[in-house]
C-alpha cells in the first residue's frame, strides 16, 4: 500500500497497531464513561465521517482486485472489525492517521466470514453480495451488532437468491453459491437499508439489469452509489424508491470522500441542546440533518447556518416536550430516538416517542430512569414526563445509542454520571469523550479500576 504504513513500519496485514487498533474484546471493553454534569457546552466540533456508508464501502472493494481509497474514515470499533474479516479475507489495508483507508483486494485467499469476527457487528453481512458476484461462493456466520429487537436478514437472503444465488443454512453460518449472477426486478417488502446495499453490490457485477423497488433512501445508499459508480458501476436512482443496476463484466478502483455521519452531527445538536449550550456543529450536510432538526425547533432549540457545511445550535434553558414517531428516510431516524429521548426528560410537558422501526429500542429507558427520569413505556410507545433535573447515577449503555442518549443525560444531571459499557459507544462514535471535552464537557474515560485511561 504506497504511503500507508503502520508506526512500527510492518506492513498492514501483519501487523496489529495503529490508529485502528484490532478490538479484543475482554480487553476494550471493561472501560467506562465518566462524565460531570453541569457544564455548559460551546465552541465549534467537527464530524467524523459517516460510519453506515464506510461499512458497505468496505465490503465493495473486495469485488475489484484494483486499489480503492476512502477519505475521511472514523477510526472506530466497527471500521476496526471490518478491517480484521478483510485482512483475514486476503485483502491488503493501509490506514493513514489522515482518515484514509486504502483496501486492495487482488486475490481472495478464503470466501468465509468467521465467527468471532462476525457476531461483533451487524454490518459483516455485507460481505455476502460482493463475494458472492467476484468469487461465485461466501460463507458467513449469523451476524451480531446491537441487542436493539429483531433484525432479520430474510430481505437480503430473499434478493440474493432472485439474482440467482444458491443459498444454505447450517450450524450457525449462510452458505451461498453462484455462477454468475443474473439481473432481476426485485421488490422490498419493507425499505431495508441493508438489503437495499447488499443487493445492489452483487448486482454491479451480474448480468443483465437489475431494478430494486421499495429501496431504501438513506443517503448512506447514495454514497456507496458514488462509490460503486466511481469504481466502473452503472447504478442510477439511489436516493429514491426504485433504484437501477446495469451489470459491468469488473471493476476498478477509485478515490472516494464519505459523506459526514448524520448521527453524529444530531447527536452532537442534542448535546448542546441538553446543556443550554452554544455550539456550531461543522462539517455536515444540513439536507441530511431536516427531520432532527424540524424536532429539536420544535422543543425550542435555535437552529441556524453558521457558514457552509455548519450549523449553530444554541439550547434553551428548558427545552419544550414534543411528539416524534421513527420512520426509514426521510423521517426522524430511530439512531437519534435514544439520544432525543434524553433531551425530552428535561422537557417542559410530556412527551410521545413511538418507536416504528425496532421493537426493542426503549432499553435505555431504564437506566434514564434511574436517573430520576420520568418514562413509562408500553410495547413501541414511551411517554415522557419532563423533569426540571436529573441526578448522576451509574448506568450501563447496553448499546450504541442508548450509550450516547446516557452520556448525553449526564452532561446534564446534577453529579456524576457513570456509563459502563463504553465499548458500545466506541462503535459507532470516534473519540466521543475528545470532542466533548473540547467543548467544555468534564468527561474522562476510565478503566475497571476507575483509572483514567489514554485516549485511544
Amino acid at each position: 500500500m504506497s504511503g500507508l504504513v503502520r508506526p512500527c513500519g510492518a506492513r498492514p496485514a501483519a501487523c496489529g497497531c495503529g490508529d485502528l487498533t484490532p478490538w479484543q474484546p475482554g480487553v476494550n471493553d471493561v472501560e467506562r464513561f465518566v462524565v460531570w454534569g453541569g457544564q455548559r457546552l460551546s465552541g465549534t466540533v467537527s464530524i467524523s465521517g459517516s460510519k453506515n456508508a464506510v461499512l458497505p464501502m468496505m465490503a465493495a472493494a473486495v469485488m475489484s482486485p484494483e486499489l480503492c481509497a476512502l477519505k475521511g474514515v472514523p477510526a472506530l470499533r466497527d471500521v476496526s472489525v471490518m478491517r480484521q474479516i478483510l485482512e483475514r479475507l486476503g485483502v491488503e489495508v493501509g490506514w493513514h492517521p489522515d482518515g484514509t483507508l486504502e483496501m486492495q483486494a487482488r486475490e481472495l485467499g478464503t470466501c468465509e466470514v468467521r465467527e468471532e469476527l462476525s457476531r461483533q457487528m451487524r454490518s459483516s453481512i455485507f460481505l455476502m453480495g460482493p463475494l458472492l458476484a467476484r468469487a461465485g461462493k461466501v460463507k458467513v456466520a449469523y451476524p451480531g451488532g446491537c441487542a436493539i429487537g429483531p433484525r432479520p436478514i430474510d430481505l437480503h437472503l430473499r434478493g440474493l437468491e432472485a439474482l440467482g444465488a444458491r443459498l444454505r443454512e447450517r450450524h450457525g453460518y449462510i452458505y451461498g453459491e453462484a455462477t454468475r449472477l443474473r439481473g432481476q426486478e426485485i421488490h422490498l417488502d419493507f425499505p431495508s437499508v441493508g438489503a437495499t446495499e447488499n443487493i445492489m453490490m452483487a448486482a454491479v457485477l451480474a448480468r443483465g439489469v437489475t431494478v430494486i423497488r421499495n429501496a431504501a433512501k438513506e443517503p448512506e445508499i447514495v454514497d456507496l452509489q458514488n462509490f460503486l459508480n466511481g469504481m466502473g458501476a452503472r447504478v442510477t436512482g439511489a436516493g429514491t424508491d426504485v433504484i437501477r443496476i446495469e451489470g459491468v463484466r469488473e471493476l476498478g478502483g477509485c478515490v472516494h470522500q464519505v459523506i459526514p455521519d448524520r448521527i453524529e452531527a444530531g447527536t452532537m445538536m442534542v448535546a448542546a441542546a441538553v446543556t443550554g449550550g452554544d455550539v456550531v456543529v461543522s462539517g455536515v450536510i444540513p439536507e441530511h440533518l431536516e427531520a432532527v432538526t424540524a424536532k429539536l425547533k420544535e422543543a425550542g432549540v435555535s437552529v441556524t447556518p453558521a457558514g457552509p457545511g455548519q450549523l449553530r445550535v444554541q439550547g434553551p434553558e428548558r427545552p419544550r416536550a414534543t411528539d416524534f414517531k421513527t420512520l426509514p428516510y426521510p423521517g426522524f431516524p430511530t439512531d437519534m430516538q435514544p439520544q432525543v429521548m434524553a433531551l425530552m426528560c428535561l422537557a417542559e410537558g410530556t412527551s410521545v416517542i413511538t418507536e416504528t422501526v425496532f421493537e426493542n429500542r426503549f432499553k435505555h429507558a431504564d437506566e434514564l430512569r434511574r436517573m430520576g427520569a420520568q418514562i413509562k413505556v408500553e410495547g413501541r410507545t414511551a411517554v415522557v414526563k419532563g423533569s426540571p433535573v436529573l441526578f448522576g447515577a451509574l448506568v450501563e449503555a447496553t448499546d450504541l445509542r442508548s450509550g450516547a442518549a446516557l452520556v448525553l443525560a449526564g452532561l446534564a444531571a446534577e453529579g456524576v454520571t457513570t456509563v459502563e459499557d463504553c465499548c458500545h459507544i466506541d462503535r459507532g462514535y470516534e473519540r466521543l469523550e475528545a470532542k466533548l471535552g473540547g467543548l467544555g464537557a468534564r468527561i474522562e474515560r476510565s478503566g475497571p479500576a476507575g483509572s483514567v485511561s489514554a485516549l485511544p
